[in-house]
């Protein structure tokens, strides 16, 4: 059994790369890949890029290729509690013990690429290694690979996956990928390698045009949300939504997920034909419709739109674009009946916070302006001035810490209806490191 201070010291390894230094350059991932053996290519892979979405939809795949019997490795980012979740095996995230076994082994490797190197490698240069190291060893049947940022000069970009999905495309991270989402797409559109079979959310036509551009010059087939793929119906019901999908092979009926919103029925969609792809189901064969329906029913996706706490009712939603908060909203409004809903909002500093309180607006009747735990937080009385802006003085309070800005927003919840807590709500967004930092306080 791994003593915890191991895991701890190989944690703090990590985060001493830099956990927010970014440096896009495939070489450095390359020369450890090769030297580790090439790992990534022990197994076939999925790959995941887009502005929203990825997340959810990469867990939906991996829980529908498990439904099929498949051992699965799956890869996302950012993590909420532990850097452990970014690299899970067959839906669980990995053991303390086999993190740092798979760590110790990475450890000497990189040490020589980095004396190798004019740049060091990153934290994400390392957990990339990792995961796909640890998949191969496990060994995994199948990898779900979600892109840190962009696409063509992420490290996960090695693998040249054989499916690759593409989930709703928006202004994001305009800093690294350019000011227009046709410069982005550009950047995503990277992941799409020779003979690859392209899984295309609906995008605006900005971010059609460089895909399906990408698509013709390297030889991959699309599949287009709603041209070959899409969701017919869907019906809100207890503890998530029943869903009726076109998908790739036919039509699959009353599927539940218990999971809010038409977007994330949207990622439903997108993930269901991403595994036809994967599993050579099309035309004229169709899934097994019963592991489809266990599949979707089994999935879970931490910190969208989850409820932590009842009477009243806390939701965290890691919305952090307007692409994003615009999704998050619309849940709320079809799908949450409060009479009183109260947010809490930390936003990083490079974020357009200004268009995520003009979304908020509608639906909330306060808001408690505080501060995360990133470096990059935007401070707190700046975001407080334009909150005043959007909402005016009255509706908006200031706490500078999380624990502080919950208590305010539940006593305000709570304030105006004494005894009747079933139509109060408090929602907690505008960053996964807000999501990361109320979940610890809240799930405790």
């Amino acid at each position: 059994m791994t003593d915890r201070t191991e895991f701890a010291a190989v944690d703090a390894a990590l985060a001493a790369r830099g956990f927010t230094r970014m440096h896009f350059e495939l070489d450095r991932i390359e020369m450890l890949l090769d030297l580790l053996g090439s790992p990534q290519r022990a197994y076939p892979s999925i790959h995941l890029t887009g502005t929203n979405g990825k997340t959810s939809t990469a867990r939906m795949i991996d829980s529908l290729l498990r439904a099929f019997g498949l051992h699965t490795g799956r890869y996302t980012s950012p993590h909420l509690e532990t850097v452990r979740e970014r690299i899970s095996l067959d839906g669980e995230p990995v053991s303390e013990e086999r993190f740092v076994a798979t760590y110790r082994e990475v450890e000497p490797l990189a040490e020589l690429v980095d004396q190798r190197s004019a740049e060091p490698l990153t934290y994400f240069d390392m957990t990339t290694a990792l995961a796909f190291a640890t998949f191969a060893d496990a060994p995994v049947d199948v990898a779900v690979v979600e892109v840190g940022l962009g696409g063509a000069e992420d490290a996960t970009n090695v693998i040249q996956a054989g499916v690759a999905v593409l989930t709703p495309i928006g202004l994001d991270h305009t800093e690294w990928l350019g000011d227009t989402i046709e410069d982005i797409a550009l950047h995503k559109a990277g992941i799409i390698h020779s003979g690859a079979t392209v899984i295309c959310a609906a995008q605006e036509e900005e971010a059609a045009r460089p895909i399906l551009a990408r698509c013709a010059e390297v030889g991959a087939t699309v599949a287009r949300e709603g041209a070959e793929f899409g969701v017919l119906r869907r019906a809100v019901a207890v503890g998530g939504q029943v869903l009726t999908i076109q998908g790739l092979g036919g039509v699959y009926d009353e599927i539940f997920i218990p999971l809010h919103g038409a977007h994330q029925a949207q990622n439903a969609a997108v993930a269901l034909a991403a595994v036809e792809a994967f599993l050579g189901a099309g035309a004229r064969r169709q899934l097994d419709i019963e592991a489809v329906r266990e599949g979707f029913a089994a999935t879970s996706s931490p910190g969208r739109l989850e409820k932590v706490r009842t009477a009243p009712t806390v939701l965290l939603d890691g919305a952090h674009n307007p692409h994003g908060m615009a999704a998050t909203v619309t849940a709320l409004q079809e799908e949450f009946a409060f009479s009183k809903l109260v947010g809490v909002l930390a936003v990083l500093g490079d974020k357009d916070a200004a268009s995520l309180l003009e979304l908020l607006d509608p639906v909330l009747d306060h808001l408690v302006v505080t501060g995360n735990s990133s470096p990059r937080a935007m401070p707190v009385e700046e975001l407080a001035e334009l909150a005043r802006e959007v909402f005016g003085s009255e509706r908006v309070e200031v706490a500078e810490e999380m624990p502080d800005a919950i208590e305010a927003a539940i006593a305000e919840a709570e304030s105006d209806v004494p005894g009747e807590l079933s139509g109060v709500g408090v929602l907690i967004t505008g960053s996964v490191v807000t999501v990361a930092d109320a979940r610890r306080l809240l799930k405790r």
